[in-house]
Parts: structure tokens; C-alpha cells; sequence
């Protein structure tokens, strides 16, 4: 598929993944929409980019995403592809008092159920496009999870098992689907887990702008493709790979 000239929507663009896919998009000649829920961080990212329009929208809640999808309609109507790049996170272990069901529910509805309504939505206008794609940006620990990310973890689970079978689903139309499988990644987002150490996010837009133009659906970015294929061969040793030493 083309990565130029397409009219693009990021969510969770202000920032890290989204932020450098946002700019090297709009380097490339597309007109890509951004959306955050705060106002400050995606307004300060689309004043340093070009061609890039920033819109206020949780993708948690239902009426952002509604108004979200009028918007689109109605001044973007070329759209058509759609990054779902938004996510939440919290570290901890499931052990006595951490609070699981709690972080665990605000995960799962952030990174999966969320993306799922957002996807419905938007499929009426993508379907109407010559060509169209879905980027579901998912994570390495969807394979082999981290204990200290375990509701994380299994939403990133639950989103992998739902882009296989959207790619399924629409196979036979013009809208493709991929999913962006990252490694640590040297965000803010990350700084917890420490993400300094982590790939670049510059890195990780430029796979995905890679794997677009090539069609290559499930793309494992940096060391997450070893890591894929030991667990191909063995998931325990996998595991305790992503969890050494915790």
C-alpha cells in the first residue's frame, strides 16, 4: 500500500510511537489527523509538524468517539487509515492489594474494547475509499507477557486475537489490517519500565511506514522479532526471557 498522499488518523499521536508516525506521515506528503486526550500535548505536537491537524478526543469515552467519527465525516472525508496507537498502562504484580480488577478493567477498555468501537465506526468510510488500512498497535508482551504488566499484557492479548480475525474478516475488501508489534521503546510512556533503554520511537514509525508500503501485516519491530521466534519454539523459555529477573 502507498504511505503517501493518504489521509490518516493517529490516535494517542502527541507523544512517543505517535508522535514520530505523525511526523514521518506528513514528511511523506500525507494529511494526518492526531488525537489525545489532552489538549496541551496534542496542540504542542501538531504546531511542530506540517499538514497535521490535532483533535481533542478520549477514545475511552463514547461520545468523544462519536463526535470524533462526525468530525472525520464531515472535513475529512478522504480518510483512510486509521493508527490505533492509544493505550493505557500500569505497572504492578498480581499480589494482595495491588488493585488488579481496577487497572486491569481501565486497560482492557483503553487498549482493546475501545479499539474494536472505534474500527466499527470508522469501517462505513474506509470502505468507501479505493484503498484503506487498519494499523492496531499492539506489543511484544501480547505473545509473551511481563509480570509487572499483566492487565496490559492480556489487552494487547485480546487486541492481537481480534486483528487476526478483522484481517480475516475483510480480506476480501479493500481495507487491510496490520498490527504493529513494538519492543520496549524509549517513551515517556515507558519511563517505569525503563524505557531509556529502549528502541527509539523514530525506529519503530519508520518499520510500520516500511511494512505499509510492503504489506506486511504482523510486524515485528527490532528485537521482538527474536523473541517471537523463541517463543515459536519454546513459550517458557520466551517467558523467562521477558521476565528475567523479576
Amino acid at each position: 500500500m502507498k504511505t503517501s498522499n493518504n489521509t490518516v488518523l493517529i490516535t494517542g499521536g502527541g507523544a512517543g510511537i505517535g508522535f514520530q508516525t505523525a511526523k514521518l506521515l506528513s514528511e511523506k506528503g500525507n494529511q494526518v489527523i492526531i488525537t489525545g486526550r489532552n489538549a496541551d500535548t496534542i496542540n504542542k505536537a501538531a504546531a511542530q509538524l506540517k499538514n497535521v491537524t490535532p483533535i481533542v478526543s478520549d477514545v475511552s469515552k463514547e461520545e468523544d468517539v462519536l463526535a470524533l467519527a462526525a468530525r472525520l465525516k464531515k472535513d475529512f472525508p478522504s480518510l483512510n487509515i486509521v493508527i490505533n496507537n492509544a493505550a493505557a498502562a500500569h505497572l504492578y504484580k498480581l499480589e494482595a492489594g495491588a488493585n488488579a480488577y481496577s487497572k486491569a478493567a481501565e486497560e482492557m477498555h483503553t487498549n482493546y474494547l475501545s479499539v474494536i468501537r472505534l474500527n466499527e465506526i470508522l469501517l462505513p468510510l474506509l470502505s468507501q475509499q479505493p484503498a484503506a488500512a487498519i494499523v492496531n498497535v499492539s506489543s511484544i508482551v501480547a505473545i509473551t507477557p511481563g509480570s509487572r504488566l499483566p492487565g496490559y499484557a492480556a489487552s494487547k492479548a485480546a487486541l492481537h486475537s481480534y486483528t487476526q480475525t478483522l484481517r480475516h474478516t475483510l480480506a476480501d475488501t479493500n481495507i487491510k489490517v496490520f498490527e504493529l508489534m513494538p519492543p520496549l521503546v524509549n517513551t515517556e510512556f515507558s519511563r517505569e519500565i525503563g524505557g531509556e533503554n529502549g528502541m527509539p520511537a523514530a525506529g519503530v514509525a519508520a518499520a510500520l511506514t516500511d511494512a505499509i508500503a510492503s504489506d506486511e501485516y504482523e510486524i515485528h519491530v527490532g528485537n521482538t522479532a527474536e523473541l517471537y521466534k523463541l517463543f515459536l519454539s519454546s513459550p517458557a523459555q520466551a517467558f523467562a526471557v521477558m521476565n528475567g529477573g523479576n
